[in-house]
């Protein structure tokens, strides 16, 4: 078993928790100090929130809890940047005085135990720790398809992610010293870290009911997180592009020698529905994959502004006061 250091960050990505955040700071704290008492991570390890621009009393939340006591800690974007710039921002600034950073959901449905685990794995000398959830009997019928979906779409499109695993992760410091060398604007993590090739292992665990509030995640925010996932690690698309439109010419001269073959032996031949039909097909074909270029092209646009990935607008770290 390694000798390492054991500072532990937890960061959790807030937008518009106010009504579950002060119950989530308890349980995480209550955890720390466990761990702590039993010698599994340093007095020096904190919780630290990731204000994501939320539009209610979150950050005041944070700023309080953070007031009362030093293991608390908190960062407040100057406006909403999304779910895995907050991840990013977090890992990055615990990365500074942490030894291992745990990513976690406030709504508490990641089971917080795990965190044992994880310690466990890491100590064994893994240098990232991938949450695995068992089961999916928490979510409702339309969440639990389109999620399936989710994961099937993003294998069938050349995106290779863990099915089920939803940023629950542990991370070394060597791993987000690593993580720091990738300076992409458009950010898909779960496809990202792994490419990294660290040791690496998985926890499984049951996913809760959410304590208070509503899911962040939806339809519209689950499809924006695919197809950035998708532009972002594959290029796939662009060649079912190429395929599709080898096929389509191959069909188009097959089309052309049966209609000179037709004229060359002077049959009537009507056309209507065949043109129309051709014509609607190529246009929609035409159309769509103009899109998926688009989306490329968008994303190397982005790329080469090299705008920053979040601005932060506030942030509250206190040594430990004890």
């Amino acid at each position: 078993m390694d000798d390492r250091g054991n500072i532990l960050y937890l960061v959790v990505p807030c937008y518009n928790e106010e009504e579950v955040l002060e119950h989530a700071a308890q349980v995480m704290r209550e955890k720390l100090r466990r761990l702590e008492r039993e010698g599994k991570i340093s007095v020096k390890s904190k919780i630290m929130f990731v204000n994501d621009g939320s539009r209610d009393d979150t950050w005041k939340i944070i700023s309080a809890l953070c007031r009362k006591d030093a293991a608390f800690s908190g960062i407040c974007f100057s406006r909403n940047y999304g779910h895995q710039s907050a991840i990013l921002s977090g890992m990055l600034e615990a990365a500074k005085h942490a030894d291992m950073v745990v990513t976690v959901d406030a709504d508490l449905q990641q089971d917080i135990e795990a965190l044992d685990k994880f310690i466990e794995c890491y100590k064994n000398g893994c240098e990232i720790v991938y949450g695995i959830r068992n089961n999916r009997d928490t979510d409702g019928f339309f969440k639990k398809l389109t999620a399936t979906a989710f994961y099937k779409l993003m294998g069938l499109l050349g995106c290779n992610v863990m099915q089920n695993h939803a940023d629950y992760r542990l991370l070394s410091k060597a791993a987000l010293q690593a993580l720091m060398e990738y300076k992409e604007v458009n950010l898909f993590l779960r496809g990202l870290i792994p490419t990294m090739g660290f040791p690496s292992d998985v926890v499984y665990f049951d996913v809760k009911k959410r304590e208070a509030g509503h899911s962040k995640y939806t339809l519209k925010k689950m499809l924006t997180l695919a197809v950035d996932g998708i532009t972002s690690m594959s290029t796939r698309p662009l060649r079912l592009i190429t395929v599709l439109g080898f096929l389509v010419s191959v069909f188009s001269i097959i089309m052309i020698i049966v209609c000179l073959v037709d004229w060359l032996i002077g049959r009537n031949v009507q056309g209507y529905t065949t043109t129309l039909v051709v014509s609607l097909l190529m246009g929609g074909l035409t159309i769509f994959s103009l899109g998926v270029v688009g989306e490329y092209v968008g994303k190397i646009y982005l790329e080469t502004k090299a705008r920053p990935r979040y601005i932060i607008e506030a942030m509250i770290w206190k040594e430990d006061e004890t």
